[in-house]
């Protein structure tokens, strides 16, 4: 049977082909967020924890800021340069990775698969040459991978139509699958997502969220007990609860309330203020936040830092979250593409790093000598200029050739005391010059005569 372009074939022997199991021993191991936490029935539920303000924020800033990062296709020259290049067997797949997703879309589903479930799998489509036209991110949810006994790694892919796979169990080998995987705690074929280390702190945020919520629909006026002096009956105790409900909650709540027979109305939750919900809800963002290795001020959490160099708060956001990810991708996408050793790809870090119009500015001066001012207006997306594709420098500046000429002669710098000044060398160049010239017109003179 032929799948996306490669022949698929049903291993002889099913049963050599094993599921990945992390939990080994036999035994499947509950991921607790902490000691003790399924038997006082603490349950992290996933669906749950995306909802989270600060778990969001954090998984789609940055999802979006590497999609936003140009796919360059490299090549290394004879002296272990990469510049940009182009190639028909790449390029076209780079530019348009599949028929429903543009380069953009593409890459943010591939990093939020990663980060939400640890694991990212992009399945190949080839043409009649074997070379890869299309890419799919698959559901993660619908792909398992399988091991043989010999170690060769499989994967087998269930239904999925938008990706062109039309029957379900469909086994491939690993080299028709780009997998990225992220934090493999407990094998190295299965990624761990931060939502295992972040859960809890944010099913707190959500409980913080849902008890202010309540707090303030209920007009901020905090719950309590009433109370008689003597027993009252079940009934009694409905009727009442019921009346001061509907009369003095809500939307009613400041009401005056009229109470007779001794009842007492005493409140029993503690106000916001003693909570310390704000604290508490931002201490769980910023949790949520370390797991992902993002600057709590990324997504507005805390305050931003004080000194102010856009460039210098980039690269540190760049350097503890984004660079592994970053290069994780450019990896798994020259190995599942095949480029070789002089071809590559590189995302495009220019517009996540760019500075601020004044230390770009200072830079491009200081690069005199190194970049050409072509090199230089291209940073600026400016056209090139006639005589700027090379490196400049001013006129005093010499070789380390002409020095080394220079220093080779017996009183390079002219220090000693019986040599000529330079003021005397050029005296006597002049006499010499005025010399010959007056010989020659005493030559020219005597032809005349």
């Amino acid at each position: 049977m032929r799948l996306l372009g490669f022949e698929v074939t049903r291993p002889r022997n099913e049963k050599s082909l094993a599921p990945v199991n992390p939990n080994r021993g036999g035994w499947y191991r509950i991921l607790e967020s902490f000691s003790g936490a399924w038997q006082q029935n603490v349950e992290v539920k996933y669906d749950s924890v995306l909802s989270f303000h600060a778990d969001f924020a954090c998984r789609t800033l940055i999802a979006s800021d590497i999609a936003k990062l140009r796919i360059k296709l490299m090549q290394q020259d004879s002296d272990g340069i990469w510049t940009e290049t182009k190639n028909a067997a790449y390029s076209p797949v780079l530019r348009k990775p599949n028929h429903f997703q543009n380069r953009i879309q593409f890459m943010e589903c591939w990093v939020l698969s990663k980060l939400q479930r640890g694991n990212a799998y992009i399945l190949k489509q080839r043409d009649g040459r074997g070379v890869v036209v299309r890419l799919y991110v698959l559901d993660p949810l619908l792909v398992m991978p399988l091991v043989a006994d010999d170690g060769s790694v499989f994967y087998q892919l269930n239904t999925d139509s938008l990706s062109g796979i039309p029957e379900s169990s469909v086994v491939v080998p690993a080299r028709e699958i780009i997998h990225d995987r992220f934090n493999c705690f407990f094998h190295p074929l299965v990624g761990l997502s931060p939502i295992f280390a972040g859960g809890l702190a944010a099913m707190q945020g959500l409980a913080i969220q849902n008890k202010s919520t309540k707090f303030f629909e209920n007009g901020a006026q905090p719950g309590g007990v009433l109370t008689a002096p003597g027993a009252i009956g079940d009934d009694t105790a409905a009727r009442l609860k019921s009346y001061w409900d509907e009369n003095f909650t809500g939307k009613n709540a400041g009401k005056v309330a009229v109470v007779g027979d001794g009842l007492r109305y005493e409140a029993m939750t503690a106000k916001a203020t003693d909570s310390q919900l704000i604290e508490q809800l931002k201490w769980s963002a910023e949790v949520v936040c370390s797991t992902y290795h993002v600057p709590p001020y990324k997504i507005g959490v805390g305050a931003l830092p004080s000194y102010n160099n856009v460039q210098s708060l980039n690269v540190e956001y760049y350097s503890q979250c984004l660079q592994v990810l970053i290069e994780a991708i450019e990896l798994c996408l020259d190995e599942g593409l095949g480029t070789g050793e002089t071809l590559g790809t590189e995302l495009d870090t220019d517009n996540l790093l760019r500075m601020d119009s004044v230390t770009q500015m200072e830079m491009l001066d200081k690069s005199k000598g190194i970049m050409a001012p072509n090199e230089q207006r291209r940073k600026l997306d400016l056209k090139p200029k006639a005589g700027g594709d090379s490196p400049m420098l001013q006129q005093q500046n010499f070789s380390l050739e002409a020095l080394a000429k220079r220093d080779a002669g017996v009183d390079p710098f002219k220090t000693s005391p019986t040599g000529p000044s330079a003021a005397e060398t050029q005296a006597a160049n002049d006499n010499a010059t005025a010399s010959a010239a007056k010989d020659a017109l005493l030559e020219i003179w005597k032809g005349l005569g």
